[in-house]
């Protein structure tokens, strides 16, 4: 931090003066380092960027990076109007400068380039000595390892996640059971030590790095219980809530009545109330006037269909969408038997040998989903909205992806925030979550209209199409 406020200096005395003249100690004793650097310290551990973190991902620290570098620029701004000149009576000829039209004085023009600089640079060290640490752990060295107590389905997903995000370094060791004995040797490869009775003695035996509590409800009560057990032990202890898919939040809300405190884990504004009623409105017109606009492709493309082979030119297939409910979703045949397309429970591959050749025309064009306009007028689909997914994969994937079952919050979409951000096909589950849930949580009509310009702008055309 200290380098970061002295090339503040030096490229505000560059601007103010053209030319850079004096020692390197003079320099740093004229520079905002004589009190920024404290309080830049004082904020960057305010804001827990000097602890440990091995599970906060590096856009999370960037963040943090940017609120401590803010809070620090303001807080020095508040002094520089407290004691209305620098400390140390510098910066003699530094009193004006005009930047982009604006008249600031040396002192504070200085605090904007350090907000540049230093966030910069921070950046840049923590990105940095990241890399060698991921470096370090994909080679073995630098791990800790970790016990997980419940053998459930969170205790599961709980390991699961852990293996796929090798760069925290955490290694999963043992299972401790959250019954009071342990029913199972073993579970997800690894050994299962024993029962909640026996922890003490698991602990003393082998003690891990930090411990994850991944309790199903059903043992939410022994919660308490395993965290009084774990304070006579110098590890770090983590708790991961079960929050059954159904009551999953998105965003907190918290309200009262007269009184009492209420949490609103359940409120999705493009389900309900007037943004669902505008959105319902939005779908009607939209599909309508896409029908009228996509009708010559539609008939041409279904005496393709009809040409190209014996089978129907549509096919319907079991589809999740809003609370869970199953619908049919219309689709043109892209495949030989409609078999393939009804009963196959995973993504179609790039040349698959099913597809026929109309059908890698309609799928690399997005024509073979024009008759789901059909379910967005008949109300199981939306225009935008998270991709609707078959029900048996949704079983498999919601054991592994925690906050998957979040997509089944609004009504599933015919278009969607991770298609228009190329994410179609067989490409990454977790991106494609990640931008479903940013969706859900941002929803506004100006979002759903602003995917659906994105959407006709970039084309139904897409090398993941297939």
């Amino acid at each position: 931090m200290a380098t970061a406020c002295l090339v503040a200096h030096l490229i505000s005395r560059a601007v103010i003066h053209g030319v850079w003249q004096g020692d390197a100690i003079a320099v740093l004793r004229e520079s905002l380092a004589v009190f920024a650097v404290p309080v830049a310290l004082w904020w960057m551990r305010g804001f827990g960027l000097y602890k440990p973190r091995r599970d906060r991902e590096i856009r999370q620290e960037f963040t943090e990076i940017c609120k401590a570098v803010v809070t620090t620029c303001v807080s020095i701004i508040t002094l520089l109007w407290i004691i209305g000149e620098h400390p140390t009576g510098a910066w003699t000829g530094m009193e004006r400068v005009e930047v982009l039209g604006l008249h600031l004085d040396g002192a504070r023009f200085e605090v904007a380039v350090l907000f540049v600089v230093m966030s910069v640079m921070l950046s840049v060290e923590r990105a940095t000595f990241r890399m060698v640490l991921r470096s370090l752990r994909t080679r073995g060295w630098n791990l800790r390892h970790v016990a997980i107590i419940g053998t459930g389905r969170l205790g599961r997903v709980v390991c699961r996640t852990l293996e796929r995000n090798t760069w925290t370094g955490l290694q999963v060791r043992y299972f401790v059971s959250h019954h009071d004995q342990r029913r199972a040797e073993q579970c997800l490869g690894r050994p299962v030590k024993g029962g909640l009775q026996e922890l003490d003695r698991i602990l003393e035996g082998e003690k891990p790095d930090a411990v994850y509590i991944a309790l199903p409800n059903s043992r939410a009560s022994q919660i308490q219980m395993i965290v009084e057990k774990l304070e006579r032990f110098a590890v770090d202890v983590k708790i991961v809530p079960d929050v059954q898919p159904q009551h999953s939040p998105q965003r907190m809300l918290v309200h009262e009545l007269e009184g009492m405190p209420i949490l609103s884990v359940r409120e999705s504004p493009s389900a309900h109330g007037p943004g669902g009623a505008i959105k319902r409105v939005t779908d009607i017109c939209g599909a309508f006037a896409a029908l009228i606009v996509f009708a010559p492709v539609m008939i041409l493309a279904a005496i393709a269909i009809s040409l190209s082979g014996p089978g129907p030119v549509m096919f319907k297939q079991r589809r999740v969408s809003l609370g869970g409910a199953q619908f049919d979703i219309y689709k043109f045949r892209t495949m030989h038997h409609v078999e393939d397309e009804a009963g196959s429970a995973r993504w179609t591959e790039r040349n698959d040998p099913r597809v026929t050749a109309i059908g890698r025309l309609l799928r690399s064009t997005s024509i073979d989903e024009l008759p789901q306009l059909f379910n967005v007028l008949g109300g199981s689909m939306s225009l935008v909205g998270p991709r609707p997914e078959r029900p048996e994969l949704i079983l498999r994937f919601r054991e592994d992806w925690r906050g998957y079952m979040l997509r089944q919050h609004v009504k599933a979409g015919m278009t969607g925030w991770a298609q228009v951000n190329g994410l179609r096909g067989d490409t990454s589950l977790r991106k494609r979550l990640q931008l479903d849930l940013f969706y859900i949580r941002n929803w506004s009509l100006g979002f759903d209209l602003k995917i659906l310009v994105l959407t006709l702008i970039r084309g139904f055309v897409h090398r993941n199409a297939h």
